[in-house]
Formats: C-alpha cells, structure tokens, sequence
C-alpha cells in the first residue's frame, strides 16, 4: 500500500476515533458532518460540534487534495511545474468553560512528482499544542508528559527538538508572546540516514495516537468548574489574539487562502465569539496576570 493510501486510510479512522469520543466527553452535542469536493482535485469530510455542553465550537477535519502545485508551492519548491498530493487531519476545540483550554492538532503527508508520476520527494509533518485561559501547571505537566513519552518511544532528541519548534512556530510575534503553552510542532519529515519513511509515519501516528490522553483528562478535569462573566470575558479578549495568530502567521491557513482552500473548513479554527478590547490589561497578581507572564517565553514542562 502506498503511503498517501496508508496514511489517508489512518486519518479517517483517527477522526472516527476523535469525534466519538469527544461527544461521549460533552454529552449533549453531536458533530455535524459535511462532505466537500475540490474542483482542481480531492476533497474532504468536515466535521462540526457547536453549542455543546462542554464544546462551544469544534472542528475534526480530514481532506486529501491532489493536482497541479499551486503557485505559491512553486515558489517556495523553486520548481516551474508538478503535480501533488496531500492529505491530514486538522483539529481546533473551543470550550464553553474558560477554564477548559482551546487544543489545536494537525498530521499530515505530501507527495510530489515528476513529469512520469515518480514520488520526487515527500513527508509528513504535524504536531499539537495547547491554549489555556487560565493556567493550570499539573494541567500543561499532563499534556506535555504525553507528548515527550510518543516522542521517546522514537527518538530521545524529538522531544526537546520539537517543543522548541513549537514554542518558536506559535509566537504572535507583533505582540510578543505565545499563543498558548505549546507541545509538539514538527515539518518536512524525510527518509535521511538513521530514518527511513516508515520510521516517520510510525512517528506521526504515535503522535496522533496520543492526542485524546493528552487532552481530555484535562477537560475532564476542568469542565465543571464554576465561572463567571469575568472569566468569560478574559476567554473571550485572549481567543482575539488566538484569531490574530492565525490570520497574521499560521501557514497552514494562509496556504489554504492562498490555493483556492475550501474557506468555511480554514476559517473553521476559528472562535464563534471574541473580544478586542482597546489596550485590556489584566489585574495586578491576578490569574489572569499569572497567564501572561508565562506566556512572555517559553517554559520546560516536563
């Protein structure tokens, strides 16, 4: 089986696994499924939770897209012409509780080829990360743990290499802090010495793998904590700057605005209700204080 095959078939079964899983967790919503096609080649199967108990937005989407490079992937591979395929599984939860934290998580795998549809290169890339509003250390502990033990399974290196990578990937640096607390972010994944291709794909779905331990015992956890409208509206002004990252640097989204991407599944990450408050700052040794500073550089979990 070839790997885009192998790797396609995985994701749908990680979706399938995610989905029913995080419905069991909010106990009232279902995700509302919607079937999309590429006119230039491929599609996807959309997944949406809105309005739930635990869930107030939430997407679990799969695609697999093939056809001719766009121009900007020209560009960037200094190539004139080919041909291309790519598929991954995308995720972004937005709880109701503010003191839930919004996940994002991403696998994915790309092929290209030349003028007779040999593979000239190809990889997989990915990784998860975490956004809470208030912070809870035992709370990131847990979700960094679960990623370092996926990585060590592979490499005593991945770990270390690429939380790093995370941590300087989902940086808003025009406000010069992080996104969230961080957890794995890895690219461009070839066969080189020491790693064949099969080696990277157990990698990435042992991550995948591992993505519901990471998180929902933290939901679990937090999700039946008593808040306010205070509470609520520091969730609210911290999703802007969630917005802001991923309209301002996050590749994956401005490659799908740049190709001709399906628009409702890009924007799909993004928050239903936010707030842009002109130079909010939070209370002096407040919690919501204790966030920022943690967010101003990036911190060892684990």
């Amino acid at each position: 089986m070839s790997y885009k095959n192998k790797f396609y078939k995985y994701i749908e079964n990680l979706q399938d696994t995610i989905t029913s899983k995080l419905e069991e967790v909010d106990g009232s919503a279902k995700f509302q499924e919607d079937i999309w096609q590429r006119k230039e080649g491929g599609g996807g199967r959309t997944r949406v939770i809105e309005n739930g108990t635990v869930f107030e937005k939430g997407g679990v989407n799969i695609s697999a897209v093939h056809g001719e490079l766009p121009e900007v992937l020209r560009n960037q591979f200094k190539v004139r012409e080919g041909n291309f395929f790519a598929c991954g599984l995308s995720l972004v939860l937005h709880p109701k509780n503010p003191f839930v934290p919004t996940v994002h998580a991403n696998w994915r795998y790309f092929e290209m080829y030349d003028e007779s549809g040999n593979i000239v290169t190809q990889w997989f890339g990915g990784g998860q990360d975490l956004t809470p509003y208030y912070l809870f250390d035992e709370d990131a502990t847990h979700f960094h743990t679960v990623c370092k033990s996926a990585c060590d399974k592979h490499h005593s290196e991945f770990y270390p290499k690429f939380k790093k990578t995370c941590d300087e990937y989902f940086w808003n640096s025009h406000r010069n802090e992080a996104r969230g607390i961080g957890g794995l972010f890895f690219d461009y994944l070839k066969e080189v010495d020491g790693f064949t291709i099969d080696d990277r794909y157990n990698f990435v779905t042992e991550v995948g793998n591992s993505f519901l331990e990471s998180y929902v015992p933290i939901v679990e956890k937090r999700k039946n904590i008593e808040f306010n409208q205070e509470n609520k509206d520091w969730q609210e002004v911290r999703r802007g700057r969630y917005v802001e990252f991923n309209l301002v640097h996050d590749r994956g989204t401005l490659f799908g605005l740049k190709t001709n991407g399906r628009i409702e599944s890009i924007l799909m990450s993004l928050p239903p209700i936010v707030q842009w408050k002109y130079n909010h700052q939070p209370e002096k040794n407040s919690a919501e204080e204790k966030l920022l500073e943690v967010l101003e550089s990036p911190k060892d979990w684990v």
